[in-house]
């Protein structure tokens, strides 16, 4: 694939005046909130947009929804928060990283946050069944190791994306391991001076797809695709919000 077109934003994003502080606030909380709503309704909980929103924002019980999807939406807020101090500091992608970053995600779960699995499991609908959980500190271990040089060889839209299809397909933990891959992904983005990418709950069955596509013949293209498309839609609708009425920076 060309990334010709995303490296070009990228660049253009680089050198144009930032937006204020106020401003820049404003759509990174509207994006935290966006992005705990649609990673979570991919993964089966139910609140909607605005509930979302009036949770994170407001501090508002919504009386007629559980409160491990409550939860659920506050740790999502405090892992993307995490990852962004992570990005701040340009940290090396670690398991210890992946696992903080799931004791954030699964703060409803005090025995298992933060751990690998010790049993097996099933993905329903999937082509792939995932390793034994004796196996998953191994091929945790190996990913972690094959990151680096994918870093140095591919795109980081690549790269990030066969990590996200590998991590996956390992499922390291019992529960809550889509919610942190994603955050995984976007962190690397983030650390690359990319934008950070939301994966619609719209686009779910798109991105079911892309593992499916993996899982068959170990190619990440689709969502290689998949990636490339959200980045440039943001890194475009960054760069409009950034130039004035005579369409310069």
């Amino acid at each position: 694939m060309d990334f010709t077109r995303i490296d070009a934003l990228k660049s253009q994003l680089a050198a144009m005046r930032p937006l204020n502080a106020a401003e820049l606030s404003r759509l990174r909380n509207e994006f935290i909130i966006e992005n705990t709503y649609h990673s979570n309704a991919i993964e089966g909980n139910s609140l909607t947009l605005r509930e979302t929103a009036l949770i994170l924002q407001e501090g508002i019980t919504i009386a007629e929804k559980p409160l491990k999807e409550h939860l659920e939406a506050i740790g999502h807020r405090d892992a993307f928060q995490f990852i962004e101090e992570l990005a701040g500091e340009n940290t090396a992608l670690t398991e210890a990283m992946a696992r903080d970053i799931h004791s954030l995600i699964l703060m409803n779960d005090a025995v298992n946050r933060g751990k690998y699995r010790n049993m097996p499991v099933m993905i329903m609908g999937a082509l792939h069944t995932p390793p034994q959980p004796y196996l998953v500190p191994v091929q945790m271990e190996q990913l972690i190791a094959d990151y680096s040089g994918m870093k140095q060889s591919k795109h980081v839209i690549e790269a990030v994306a066969e990590f996200h299809l590998r991590f996956e397909s390992i499922h390291p933990f019992i529960d809550g391991n889509g919610r942190t891959g994603r955050l995984l992904l976007n962190l690397e983005l983030i650390k690359a001076g990319l934008l950070p990418v939301n994966i619609k709950f719209a686009d779910r069955r798109k991105y079911y797809d892309c593992f499916d596509s993996y899982a068959t013949d170990s190619t990440a293209d689709a969502l290689v695709q998949l990636i490339a498309t959200y980045e440039e839609e943001e890194l475009t609708r960054r760069i409009h919000l950034l130039m004035d009425g005579t369409g310069k920076a």
